[in-house]
């Protein structure tokens, strides 16, 4: 349960010095650098990185699309697996070697984004050929150019009319119109949506016959080509087979260049680190020969660093502690067991001025709860077994996911635990494998009930574990108010809070219609209930009294009282029945497992039944445990942000960002 403490650090160099500074701060990568609020004047100054960043985004950009390029022609063979990985580690002096070929590899990029684009080009030309060919399909028999206009006493006409139309139905339209004309018409195709058409008309009657044409709706060629449609088709196909051969040659030298991919991506890597340099580079404060730094640096860090600073690089440091109005960056440090914990309260909000860390807090209500929810030992022993792989044999993995996949190896624990208490493996499994094909039931006992056969004792467990965990984030409250030095807040707050509502829950315990559903019978004395009621009475009159402390106004803050009052007796009434999700998950689980083995044993004992078990088997459990891990994680989660965090935790807090190495494909390791 730890907030990294920050401290202030500051830094004065010559500039001479500035770059050595700099890559080891990015080496070490524990400090956030920050802006000096301090104005410009004859003397500092802030250098104007602008264009050398949009240098380097622009090359950054070049170099992922030239890998993009690559993957899309020559894709990368990897296996399923291969998020788990990790980033490719590289010794410092194979960055270095790497880095002096920069020129050589960016010369590379220009190559393969230069036949990206004549490979779009090119396909657009052949696109454009391609339509042009298949407009001319059409026009496949006719034996004059389309450009053909006539001869020195004829005219031609061809075209489109917009319907099917015959030679008999034009000849009749030009004998109505023009009963002195001659013509010769060719139906070259003819849908029912248009007609290709040739017509041949007197040379006098030419004016005449287009005029009638337009009003039919006649209309020419858009490529009027000078050769006769066969001839123009072939020259087209040979077009296209040439534009296709020099599209495979771009993509032939695209994937010349296969082997060049892990200098690609380092060259993606190196213009990120270096735009992340240079924007550092415009946060400094400088003169013409000292340059000025100010940032946070983790306590932890502080002395180590401050003495490599001036040892290395002979820059004057000064280590400070933060004010108390100084909201610092958050980093949070967990040992093994709750570190996964930090992606969920990462995902909720870090940690604000004054808040405890509460991965721990949650860490073991989170394991317990999953586990209770899926409550399958089968289950929780593949899941062991799958992520104790995955740690084991993947060292390189990053922290983030080994975080997460450690997570549901801690969960699977804890659903081993819960289905060895409940019964469960795989369902009744064992019972039903025993009970169809070898004759007599075998069975795994549960080690404390079924909860099947008993799902009220479980719905009461379930509401008392809920009590537990939203008192204790009422403690959590209540220790961050004492930390906070807010004293009467612990009363007014806290144990007015545990008063009342322990006081209902007490009185609720001694009624006989709580223990008639419940299922148990308790003999408290008459006191005992007196007690609670004068607990209840006393914390209810506290709650008022106090939560309106805010307003000067007594009747404001009666008025306050009264609805905080209402608000705490409906509010953790409402918290406690959620917690019976614990319950209807666990039943699910396990009633579907149950349903699954049911199916497959349907078709009884004998091979023919074997293998229908096998499979109803396989894939009815693997979507009961995909299904049910899912809905296991959503609803803890759930009750860590609604439930327990609504008690204590607000967060707010900035994520810690340090300037260091901070790379896609590559990592570093010592040489």
């Amino acid at each position: 349960m730890a907030v990294v403490q920050m401290r202030r650090i500051n830094l004065l160099g010559l500039r001479k010095n500035r770059k050595q500074t700099l890559e080891l701060l990015q080496c070490r990568g524990v400090v956030e650098i920050t802006s000096l609020n301090k104005e410009e004047d004859h003397i500092f100054h802030r250098m104007d990185v602008s264009s050398s960043k949009t240098q380097f985004q622009q090359m950054q950009q070049s170099a992922s699309q030239a890998l993009g390029t690559l993957d899309s022609y020559v894709p990368r063979k990897t296996s399923p697996l291969a998020i788990l990985e990790g980033r490719k580690a590289i010794t410092l002096k194979e960055y270095h070697t790497l880095e002096r070929k920069r020129e050589e590899i960016l010369e590379i990029v220009t190559t393969i984004n230069t036949y990206e684009k004549e490979i779009h080009e090119k396909n657009a030309a052949k696109l454009k050929l391609q339509m042009q060919l298949e407009a001319l399909h059409p026009w496949l028999s006719l034996d004059v150019p389309l450009q053909f206009s006539g001869t020195r006493k004829t005219s031609a006409f061809i075209g489109t009319l917009p319907e099917g139309v015959t030679n008999e139905m034009i000849e009749e339209v030009f004998a109505k119109a023009l009963p002195e004309s001659g013509i010769y018409t060719q139906i070259i195709d003819s849908t029912t949506e248009q007609t290709c058409v040739f017509l041949l008309v007197n040379r006098s009657i030419s004016e005449k016959s287009e005029e009638l044409l337009r009003s039919l709706g006649f209309a020419r060629p858009t490529n009027l080509c000078a050769n006769a449609p066969k001839e123009e088709a072939k020259q087209l196909e040979e077009k296209i087979q040439r534009v296709e051969e020099e599209i495979s040659a771009a993509e032939a030298g695209i994937a010349s260049y296969a082997d060049k991919r892990d200098e690609i991506t380092f060259l993606v890597d190196y213009f990120s680190m270096r735009e992340e340099k240079y924007q550092v580079l415009g946060t400094l404060i400088q003169s013409k020969r000292t340059f000025l730094l100010t940032g946070y640096v983790p306590a932890e860090n502080a002395e180590r660093l401050s003495k490599e600073l001036y040892e290395t690089c002979g820059v004057a440091v000064e280590i400070e502690n933060l004010s108390d109005q100084e909201q610092a960056p958050v980093l949070l440090k967990n040992n093994a067991f709750t570190s996964p914990m930090e992606s969920v309260v990462e995902s909720f909000s870090l940690p604000g001025k004054g808040e405890i860390d509460p991965s721990s807090v949650i860490a073991f209500f989170f394991y317990f709860f999953f586990g209770m929810m899926l409550s399958d030992a089968g289950y929780g022993l593949l899941m062991v077994i799958a992520c104790g792989i995955i740690l084991k044999k993947y060292q390189n993995m990053e922290q983030n996911l080994r975080k997460s996949i450690r997570m549901f190896f801690f969960c699977g624990i804890s659903t081993m635990v819960w289905g060895f208490l409940f019964g469960g493996f795989f369902g009744d499994a064992i019972q039903k494998i025993s009970a169809t094909f070898f004759g007599h039931e075998v069975s795994i006992p549960a080690l404390w009930f079924t909860p099947v056969k008993d799902p009220m004792r479980l719905l009461m467990f379930c509401l008392g574990i809920g009590i537990i965990h939203l008192f204790l984030g009422v403690a959590v409250k209540g220790f961050q108010d004492w930390k906070q030095g807010a004293h009467l807040d612990v009363i007014y707050d806290v144990v007015f809070i545990y008063l009342f509502v322990g006081g209902l829950i007490l009185l609720l315990f001694t009624t006989s219609l709580f223990q008639n559903m419940a299922g148990v019978k308790w003999d408290f004395s008459p006191m005992v209930g007196q007690v609670a009621t004068w607990i209840t009475i006393i914390g209810a009159v506290g709650i008022i009294a106090t939560s309106g402390r805010d307003s000067r106004n007594p009747v404001k803050r009666i008025l306050k009282g009264i609805f905080a009052l209402y608000n705490n007796a409906t509010g953790y009434l409402s918290d406690i029945l959620s917690y019976s999700r614990l319950l209807a998950l666990g039943l699910a689980t396990g009633i579907i497992a149950n349903v699954v083995n049911q199916m497959g044993s349907m078709a009884g004992g004998g091979i023919g039944g074997a293998i229908l078990f096998i499979v109803v088997f396989l894939l009815g459990h693997t979507m009961n445990i995909g299904i049910n891990m899912l809905g296991a994680y959503v609803h803890t989660v759930r009750l860590q942000y609604v439930e327990f965090f609504g008690k204590f935790y607000e967060g707010g807090g900035d994520k810690f960002h340090p300037f260091g190495i901070h790379t896609k494909f590559f990592k570093f390791r010592e040489d």
